[in-house]
């Protein structure tokens, strides 16, 4: 595991989040004034430094802020997820959803929907505004019964907490293997296992459905490459919620949805974040 850490000023912090993740990073939590940024040595390739360097360089010069630091290590996997179990404490999304790890019991207050979600490498955690964002948007537009289907899983929180919200059953995909494994562990520990499929692949693995609501928390990049592919899988009248996208990014994934006759029914921004809510 690589681990790149950015002493970057609070407000860089999410940009740099969005297009590390680009390049293929997996983990991020801040320590402090330092964002520490997580990479399977598999995907650190040779370039891999300069593209970083690139990246950061690129945000700081589009602000005022100071150019960061940056360092660079080599640690164990497990070194890595003991220090992150230390972060991850029970979190409100929203005024309804907690997300608490296992090892933090969280007693729930009248009404409150509780999330067991053991984190990995994963996003997930209810820590970054995208998952909020989506979280949020799912409480506003699950339906009772609604099959529904996750793309980018992740640790499987979406897909649990669809399920929790009353829809008849999920399915959950994604190309990490570690988030596989991670997502197959969480529904386990939320009691799900019997509505809620995982699967280990990329979007060419995933039933053709048609499914009445989908959920995407990935990457712009992603995103526009495999909207048709997700709009194809989508019942009509059937929602899509994306989140992942930056407020710069929006114009353009608008533009995309209308192209695939997708109607906007609403969106909700935190921060530098943005989600949308479509209706094939």
């Amino acid at each position: 595991m690589i681990e790149v850490a950015i002493e970057a000023e609070e407000e860089l912090r999410d940009r740099i989040v969005a297009l590390l993740g680009q390049l293929g990073f997996e983990g991020f939590w801040e320590d402090g004034a330092v964002l520490r940024s997580y990479i399977s040595e598999s995907r650190w390739t040779p370039a891999m430094p300069d593209e970083v360097e690139r990246t950061v360089s690129l945000i700081t010069r589009s602000s005022r802020s100071t150019r960061p630091a940056i360092t660079t290590r080599r640690i164990q996997e497990q070194n890595w997820n003991e220090e992150w179990k230390k972060t991850i404490r029970p979190i409100h999304v929203s005024e309804r959803t907690v997300i608490t790890p296992s090892w933090h019991p969280y007693e729930p207050a009248p009404g409150e929907l509780v999330l067991t979600i053991d984190p990995k490498m994963s996003f997930g955690t209810g820590y970054h505004e995208s998952t909020r964002l989506i979280l949020r948007l799912l409480e506003e537009h699950i339906r009772i019964g609604d099959s529904v289907l996750d793309m980018g899983t992740g640790t499987g929180v979406l897909a649990i907490a669809a399920v929790r919200l009353g829809a008849a059953d999920a399915t959950g995909i994604d190309v990490d293997e570690w988030s596989y494994e991670n997502a197959c562990e969480n529904i386990r520990l939320n009691h799900v296992q019997d509505r809620i499929t995982i699967l280990h692949g990329d979007i060419t693995a995933t039933p053709a459905g048609p499914f009445t609501l989908i959920l995407a928390n990935i990457q712009r990049t992603v995103l526009l490459e495999m909207l048709p592919l997700l709009v194809r899988r989508l019942r009509a009248g059937g929602r899509l919620l994306l989140a992942g996208l930056l407020h710069d990014d929006r114009e353009i994934m608008m533009e995309q949805l209308r192209h695939e006759g997708m109607t906007l029914l609403n969106e909700l921004s935190e921060n530098e974040w943005t989600a949308i809510a479509a209706r094939r």
